[in-house]
């Protein structure tokens, strides 16, 4: 049975180590599963991707896409984080929820319709790498070798609810100037004593359009890094801003006001990391609401910010495990979800 053999994919891929930009073994165990199937596949760096056997051009695309990267184990881990023990219907290990109940699943799924008749939509699904990182040989890079894309599914734990929007994420770095000196002398212009100006806009800032799914943009001072010796007065202090954007703004309009409202230098590390949705009208969410499922907005970060397509997050799993010590999800939890993404995809295709 599919279900059966998803499962033992999932245990098979939480012993083989898989850290960003070292998943070679996890993607060669995902070439045996398309072997094993008798599927074509490709393969880009560690990114292992297929398509149906009735792959039309003319058709609009799906793509079903995961991730087989995963974190480093922390160091709360209580049991060896690479060994896929079930106990009490909780299937352990690192990556288990984060994302690899989803990518097995996605993986079954587009096995039961690979050789789907006259489908409607084409699969393409991309076990990729490098998610963790946001890295250049993740889903990103691999888009340019890839059919044009209509919409997609990324497989991240959702708890199979629909998650139809998902916030972008900017991080900024802003530069407090001031002028160096020894502590024992006077300066009027000691960076330090700017922090709490810094601080007071970054608390004032507004956006004031709020997403009816993601909410409000969220800005949120984490980190202050200044001065290497007591009696020198430090010539910078360097600030990290975490920005969690909604579908309201663009990631530039962001940057712009951020430049325009804090009294000191501002600059983004990158503008890529995207908020992206889908509209509760689109056929794949009418589907998933026919069949139950509540849609909500996610506050957390996956591939769908390399999309330009509408995209859904949907997964078995939850969100709240990932990352976490002594990682599991539940039998179960794969079992219903790839049952459901199979009712879902025979409502569509």
């Amino acid at each position: 049975m599919i279900t059966e053999k998803a499962i033992q994919l999932l245990q098979d891929l939480i012993r083989i180590e898989s850290f960003s930009e070292k998943e070679n073994k996890t993607a060669d165990r995902i070439e045996t599963w398309f072997y094993e199937h008798n599927i074509p596949f490709q393969r880009n760096d560690n990114n292992v991707w297929a398509t149906n056997k009735e792959f039309d051009p003319e058709l609009p695309t799906l793509l079903l896409n995961s991730h087989h990267d995963t974190v480093k184990p922390n160091q709360a881990y209580t049991r060896d984080p690479f060994s896929p023990d079930i106990i009490d219907g909780k299937l352990f290990g690192l990556g288990s929820n984060d994302a690899g109940g989803a990518l097995v699943s996605l993986i079954a799924l587009f096995t039961h319709y690979y050789a789907h008749p006259n489908p409607r939509y084409n699969l393409l699904i991309a076990a990729t790498a490098e998610e963790e990182i946001a890295g250049k040989k993740s889903l990103r890079g691999l888009l340019e070798k890839l059919p044009k894309i209509d919409f997609a599914i990324v497989g991240e734990p959702t708890l199979m609810d629909l998650a139809i929007a998902e916030k972008g994420l900017i991080v900024f770095e802003a530069i407090i100037k001031g002028t160096p000196s020894h502590a024992a002398h006077p300066n009027a212009d000691n960076p330090l004593i700017k922090i709490p100006a810094v601080i007071k806009a970054i608390e004032s800032i507004h956006f004031d359009k709020v997403s009816p799914v993601l909410g409000p943009v969220k800005v949120t001072l984490t980190q202050i890094e200044a001065g290497s010796q007591h009696n020198v007065v430090p010539s910078e202090v360097k600030l990290v801003i975490d920005v969690r954007v909604n579908e309201c703004y663009t990631n530039s309009e962001i940057e712009q006001q951020l430049k325009e409202t804090l009294p000191c230098e501002v600059n983004a590390r990158s503008l890529r990391l995207k908020s992206s949705s889908i509209d509760s009208a689109h056929p794949l969410i009418k589907a998933g609401i026919a069949l139950g499922k509540k849609t909500y907005g996610s506050p957390t970060l996956s591939d769908q910010a390399a999309l330009d397509c509408p995209s859904l997050k949907l997964g078995p799993g939850d969100s709240t495990r990932s990352h976490s010590a002594d990682e599991y999800i539940y039998v179960k939890e794969i079992e219903e979800g790839i049952a459901f993404y199979i009712a879902l995809l025979k409502n569509i295709l």
